[in-house]
């Protein structure tokens, strides 16, 4: 090699020394897993989340209690059948609510975005642990999935990911061992978020392309000559992970059909794609929308170029990228087989650390990146704030000061309120019940769509009568229906303002 070419190469040289050192690896990886996490301590996002709030007071009442709700509690239709088929994150948030007050909402939201930093690294890594490629991959999966509020579907997003390790693995490895977990898991899942089916519908691809490629004789991931995959070993697994869904305190009432009916109502019901936003398909109006598009890209592209016949990889791309684009909220679906397609593709031709000694620093970089993480997220917990900052927060999205002008002069019920103050009027003034909240499927698809479109003047309000009935008001003070209210002159007779700030208006019936 002549000078100048070794003089070209220094600073390559240099750079790969300097990417390779151990305090770079550890400061990268720290600043993956706590970005987030430290946002979160400072802007306290979670509580602009309307939906928390109900999911906390329901929680309240079953360790209050000891009981599993079965009718429409805080609720104008407490008659009606409501299962809370996601119990399971209600109690969690209601006894870490218990334990650090209302810190705790912003520290699980921290310590879930944690938990999906960590768990979209272990997914990037592909089958032989490339660093930065998975410190790329994980950053762009965490841009893609920036909306994580502290609800059920976080743990799902962290579920499925689980889930997805544990299938790949099990190909890579040609090894049933890593399958054996997915009945915890998802008697976990079923008992924390509905989207648990999403889970299933991942195994039943696992089932399809395992079926699929024995019958077509085509060699998965990792042949060997003694292959353990087969359908006859895989299929009971399957069906005892199928029957731990069923290990909930409302399977059988009335019957298992009825509460897998119910969550697919919870998660995919037709109110949903009607009145929300997140249930619409991408409009490619984000730069979040671009970098999942050139994730999944990229993933075909990878599993093209190298001619893949694994129809796990091929299988889960094709349905959940359809599901995703379809519905924006479920991103993550088609963002996490997509990272570790690509994974995967950049690994290929890489091998294992040969060395002990590299497998042992890589070992004591990750053991003291995670104690890192540890000292970091102590720090960002500690910072958030207590008491009255909290509530200030909370006022900025949220009625605070209208309810307690309502508890204050005990104002008559029934409350007629606005959809977004729902969950909210639970949690913060639980003694009147409210006309409407998030649960869906406590009101189903009649009382919800008689609702939206009385309050978007699409229909008379008498038909409404929870509207008919009420003798309080609280409203949105931009709303359509306020505005009305207050205006016109048929209806200024029958109401009068008792409260209005910039968020929300009071009305009483005269």
């Amino acid at each position: 090699m002549s000078s100048t070419e070794r003089a070209r190469n220094v600073p390559v040289n240099l750079l790969g020394a300097v990417l390779d050192s151990a305090a770079v690896r550890t400061a990268a990886l720290v600043l993956l897993l706590t970005v987030a996490a430290v946002y979160e301590s400072s802007r306290l996002t979670v509580f602009m989340n309307g939906n928390i709030w109900w999911h906390l007071r329901a929680g309240l009442w079953m360790l209050q209690e000891h009981a599993f709700p079965r009718r429409g509690l805080f609720s104008q239709y407490g008659d009606r059948p409501w299962l809370a088929c996601d119990w399971g994150f209600d109690v969690l948030t209601a006894a870490a609510c218990k334990l650090l007050g209302l810190r705790a909402l912003p520290a699980l939201l921290m310590l879930f975005k944690v938990a999906f930093a960590a768990m979209t690294f272990l997914l990037a890594r592909g089958r032989t642990g490339g660093f930065w490629c998975a410190i790329l991959l994980s950053a762009a999966a965490q841009y893609v999935i920036t909306d994580l509020p502290l609800l059920p579907s976080v743990l799902s997003i962290l579920f499925f990911g689980i889930e997805l390790l544990l299938l790949l693995q099990s190909r890579r490895r040609n090894d049933l061992g890593p399958l054996y977990w997915l009945p915890a898991l998802f008697l976990l899942w079923a008992n924390l978020d509905e989207q648990f089916l999403n889970g299933l519908l991942l195994l039943g691809v696992f089932l399809g392309a395992e079926a699929a490629e024995s019958f077509l004789h085509i060699s998965g991931p990792s042949p060997t000559p003694a292959s353990t995959h087969s359908l006859g070993r895989i299929a009971p697994i399957a069906g005892v992970s199928l029957v731990a869904t069923l290990l909930t305190p409302y399977s059988f009432q009335p019957s298992p059909l009825h509460f897998y009916q119910n969550a697919l109502q919870t998660a995919y019901g037709k109110l949903m794609f009607k009145n929300f936003a997140e249930m619409q398909s991408m409009s490619f109006r984000s730069p979040q929308n671009f970098v999942l598009m050139l994730l999944v890209m990229a993933a075909f592209f990878a599993l093209g170029r190298r001619r893949s016949r694994d129809l796990f990889k091929l299988g889960a791309m094709g349905i959940f990228a359809m599901l995703a684009f379809r519905i924006q909220r479920d991103v993550w679906c088609a963002a996490l087989p997509a990272l570790a397609v690509i994974a995967d593709a950049v690994t290929a031709g890489q091998h294992e650390p040969e060395s002990q000694k590299t497998g042992q620093r890589w070992r004591w970089e990750e053991r003291t990146a995670a104690m890192l993480v540890v000292v970091v997220f102590l720090v960002a917990v500690i910072r958030i704030p207590t008491g009255k900052v909290l509530m200030d927060q909370a006022s900025r999205a949220f009625p605070v000061k209208a309810c307690d002008f309502i508890r204050t002069n005990q104002l008559p019920t029934p409350l007629f309120n606005a959809y977004s103050f729902g969950g909210f009027v639970i949690w913060y003034l639980p003694e009147y019940p409210v006309a409407i909240d998030g649960r869906l499927t406590l009101y189903g698809n009649e009382i919800t769509e008689r609702y939206f479109d009385v309050t978007a003047g699409n229909k008379r309000l008498e038909t409404e009568p929870t509207f008919v009935n009420a003798r309080t008001f609280l409203l949105e003070a931009n709303s359509g229906l306020a505005k009305a209210m207050t205006t016109l002159p048929a209806l200024r007779a029958q109401f009068r303002v008792a409260y209005q700030d910039d968020l929300a208006v009071v009305l009483v019936r005269q």
